[in-house]
């Protein structure tokens, strides 16, 4: 895909078409996007799933999590 600026026109409802090359590399099985709309622009965001798993491991919490219950019991004490 290209990086650039294109002009595109819009149809009389407001519509318009994202570029072909874009959809493929960013969307592909992706129906949804994010419309972020600031004041004199409009950015397009693909609606990904994210694997937080990948994360779970890389928290340290400074506890042993293999009690669990107690770490939940320590973790809503009010201090």
């Amino acid at each position: 895909m290209k990086s650039g600026v294109e002009v595109r026109k819009l149809d009389k409802q407001g519509r318009l078409i994202i570029p072909k090359d874009w959809r493929r590399s960013e969307l592909k099985d992706v129906q949804e996007v994010f419309i972020l709309k600031e004041k004199g622009y409009l950015k397009i965001i693909p609606k990904k799933k994210v694997d937080l798993k990948k994360f779970f491991d890389s928290v340290d919490l400074g506890e042993n999590l293999d009690e669990w219950d107690e770490f939940e019991e320590r973790f809503h004490e009010v201090p």
